[in-house]
This record gives structure tokens, C-alpha cells and sequence, in this order.
């Protein structure tokens, strides 16, 4: 097979518009069709609450009240959200009274001002974790931010693809994509002009807004900071990201504090104490009736739940991380759950999470407290091949075979030893461009893309 440089593939792609025909794979199947989770929707639930899907990268809630609205998060795009206010202008023009903010990532709250700006002056709340002296919301972001810390940044562009042609980026797992022109799904865009008002602390707490009645519960998953909204009497519940249609990120490519995946699996069991006919998530479509309600979230937590156990008995075991992603495997009646596919979050990479959240970086294998670096290690692989050009020849014979991952790693030998060796780096970027293609992940498939094309801009480490 004569391998077609990803120069050329930009070329066609991007200069003249045209792309190269191929058949899809399973895993791209998958992901077009979970493009139908995204497609634009307001569901009404009960006689006064709506739900919009697909007006931006999260879903955003109106309940109406006796005399004014209360909103439920606030999507990620001021222009994306001022679309989604005239709609729901469409269904009244009560005042907002209040907002309430399942959780700090910005995809929750970025296009908050669009709803401010009508100037009611509503409540806005969120949930105050005792973890963070800044103010407890949006902990993630503060920490990175109180630590100077931004690449962040480039890593969640990354994972986002904000930089891919449409050809090749289908969405992001559980959101479209993102549009480029309005925003950037990236750390550093995760501000909003707006404060909170009215800070939920307890485990557990009723509160009453314009005669609606929400019960909020600290549930504690995606990120420290995540509560539910309960309805009670309506039996809706508004459950922020601790779920969505896809195994979740238990870990995020972009990197991120530990998520601690013990206390998500707990949150669930707390929304399956509670009686729920309509689950509404952050991400993706509602899930209607009260015993699919139940079958979804049981399942749900077991997954997490069992990712957990084994990953800790493997630990116990003296395991390392690589041995554990050998070993810890979703058994057949949840991996074959449509909500448990790997679209966002991916179990191997939650094991090492976990691995590393409770035992740190080193992995028990005492050759790792002093392994090489990478050129001296590169050298010796070298030598092994008989030679730098005998590892250049083997390298291109993997691609050439479809050994798309080991060319990748035998790439990087190679560049460790020159890193402006051309052809390596072309060779690498398509390497990682054909491994794309098998990820049914977006946020992978879309850094492996993203990747391959700034590492041949010159840019991609």
C-alpha cells in the first residue's frame, strides 16, 4: 500500500476542498450516529418545564414559575444561548428569577450573560466545595489557574479538534462540534462575567424559587463541584454530567485533578433513591420512564463501579498500570449497553486514573525510578535494528503493513534522535491519522488529528 503523506491529505482536504474517498470504519460508523443526540430540540416535561438539546455544547433547562423562569445551566456560547433565549421567549416572557448551575465547567456556564443581560437580576447558584478556598466553584479551573498552570489549553483544543476540517471531526462524544467561529472548547474560555449568589453547601438542600420547589444534592463526579437538581413533585431530575450517553470521563486527555471515581458511582446510587421519570442530562437526549430511568443509571454505576473494584484488586495484586489495561475489561452485558460505549470517557484510560490518583506515578517496577531518556534509549533501540536506517526501514514497513501503532512508537525512536527529520514526522502524523480512524473516542480520535497536523506545522509537541 503506498502511504499518502498527510501534507497531501491537507492539500485535498483543506486547499482544494475535496476528500480523499474511503469506507468508513465501525468506529466512524458509531460516531455519526451519535451525531443524533445532537440534533437541535426543546422536549417539554410535565406542564411547565423544557428542555433544549443541541443548541450548544450542553443541554440547557426553562422552568417556568408563578411568575418568572428559572434556568437550569447556561450552555458554553453567549451567541449560542442569545438563539436559545429568543426561543424560549417564544414560550413566555416571564422574568428569569433564578439560574442554577449543575457544576463549574464552562460548558455550563459560559453563555450565562445572554440571560443576565435581560437584567432581572436573578439567583444564580452553585455548588461551594470545602476542597477550594477560591470560592469552591469551578474548583478545576482554579486550581490550574492558581498554579499558573495553561497548556491545559492546548490540550483541550486538542481534544476538541477546534483546529480539524469538518471532513474529518464528526463531534466531540457528547456534543457537536464545536463552532469555531463563536468558541473554544479550552480551559482558558471558561470565564463568564458573573458571580453567584446564592452558594449550596450542605449534602442536601430544599429550596423554593418563584413556588417551584428544587431539592439540590452535592454529588460529587465529573468534578468536585457537581450536584442534581431534583424535582420532586414534577419527578425530574436534572443530573449535571454524572451522566450522559456514553461511558463517562472518568478521566479527561486533557488533564484535569483526579476525578474521584468512587464518589461517582456513589452520586448515582443517590439518584437511584430518588423517584425520576425523566432524567435529564447535561450531554445528550433525556431518558424517559421511570423504570429505563432506573435500568440506565443502575447500569451506569455498575460500570464505573466495576472499573473501580477491579482496577483496586489488580492494585492489590502488585499490578502496574499496563498489566491492569490488559485485565480490566466492562463484561459483555455493560459493554454492550448503547450508553456505555467509549464515545467520550474510555475505561482503560480511567484505570490508569485511578492508579495513579491513589498510588502515584511510579508503578511498583523498580526499573522505571531510573529508566532512560528518550535519545539514549532511542540509540540503544538503534543499534538493536542494526543501525538508524534499519529502524527508518522497519518503522515505514509497520505503516506499510497497517501496524499503525508500533510505526508510531518506532517514530518517536526515530525523532528522538532527529527531530527534524522530515519524513519521520510525516511518517508519524500519518500513522496517528490511520489509528484516528479506529477510535470510536472523539476526544482521542480528535487529539490524534489534531496532533498529526501541528506536528507537521511544526508545533506539535
Amino acid at each position: 500500500m503506498k502511504r499518502i503523506t498527510l501534507v497531501l491529505i491537507l492539500v485535498s482536504v483543506i486547499s482544494l476542498g475535496r476528500v480523499v474517498a474511503q469506507h468508513d470504519t465501525e468506529a466512524t460508523r458509531l460516531l455519526k450516529e451519535q451525531n443524533n443526540e445532537f440534533v437541535p430540540e426543546i422536549f417539554k416535561f410535565d406542564k411547565n418545564v423544557w428542555f433544549a438539546v443541541g443548541y450548544d455544547v450542553s443541554n440547557i433547562a426553562m422552568i417556568e414559575g408563578e411568575t418568572g423562569i428559572i434556568i437550569v445551566d447556561a450552555g458554553m456560547s453567549p451567541v449560542r444561548m442569545e438563539t436559545l433565549r429568543l426561543k424560549f421567549r417564544e414560550i413566555t416572557d416571564k422574568p428569569i428569577t433564578g439560574i442554577i448551575i449543575t457544576h463549574g465547567h464552562g460548558d455550563h456556564y459560559g453563555g450565562i450573560q445572554a440571560f443576565l443581560n435581560e437584567g432581572s437580576n436573578p439567583q444564580v447558584w452553585g455548588r461551594k466545595t470545602t476542597q477550594d478556598e477560591n470560592g469552591g466553584f469551578s474548583i478545576e479551573a482554579n486550581v490550574a489557574k492558581e498554579a499558573g498552570l495553561t497548556y491545559g489549553n492546548v490540550r483541550g483544543a486538542r481534544q476538541a479538534g477546534v483546529i480539524l476540517p469538518d471532513s474529518i471531526h464528526i463531534n466531540n462524544g457528547v456534543a457537536a462540534r464545536p463552532n469555531k467561529q463563536e468558541t473554544m472548547f479550552t480551559r482558558g474560555k471558561e470565564t463568564a462575567a458573573f458571580t453567584i449568589t446564592h452558594f449550596f453547601t450542605e449534602e442536601r438542600k430544599l429550596i423554593e424559587i418563584d413556588g417551584v420547589k428544587f431539592e439540590l444534592v452535592a454529588a460529587t463526579g465529573e468534578t468536585y463541584d457537581n450536584m442534581y437538581v431534583y424535582m420532586p413533585e414534577e419527578k425530574i431530575l436534572f443530573c449535571g454530567d454524572s451522566y450522559y450517553k456514553s461511558f463517562p470521563n472518568l478521566y479527561t486527555i486533557r488533564g484535569s485533578q483526579y476525578r474521584d471515581v468512587q464518589s461517582w458511582y456513589e452520586s448515582i446510587d443517590k439518584m437511584l433513591s430518588e423517584e425520576v421519570d425523566y432524567l435529564l442530562p447535561g450531554h445528550t437526549r433525556p431518558v424517559v420512564g421511570n423504570e429505563n430511568v432506573k435500568e440506565t443509571l443502575s447500569n451506569y454505576r455498575d460500570a464505573i463501579k466495576f472499573v473501580f473494584d477491579k482496577t483496586i484488586e489488580g492494585m492489590n495484586k502488585g499490578l502496574t498500570p499496563d498489566q491492569l489495561v490488559e485485565s480490566v475489561k466492562l463484561p459483555e452485558n455493560l459493554a454492550s449497553k448503547p450508553y456505555l460505549v467509549e464515545y467520550y470517557g474510555r475505561v482503560d484510560w480511567a484505570v490508569r486514573a485511578i492508579f495513579e490518583g491513589y498510588l502515584g506515578w511510579f508503578d511498583g517496577n523498580p526499573v522505571n525510578l531510573n529508566k532512560l531518556a528518550p535519545k539514549p534509549e532511542a540509540e540503544r533501540m538503534a543499534k538493536m535494528a542494526g543501525g538508524k536506517d534499519k529502524l527508518r526501514a522497519i518503522a515505514i514497513e509497520a505503516f506499510e503493513t497497517g501496524d499503525f501503532q508500533w510505526s508510531a512508537q518506532l517514530c518517536d525512536y526515530l525523532l528522538a534522535l532527529n527531530n527534524n527529520d522530515n519524513e519521520i514526522i510525516n511518517l508519524k502524523a500519518d500513522a496517528l491519522m490511520e489509528i484516528a480512524k479506529t477510535m470510536v473516542t472523539a476526544t482521542g480520535r480528535n487529539y490524534m488529528n489534531s496532533y498529526a497536523i501541528q506536528l507537521c506545522k511544526g508545533f506539535g509537541k
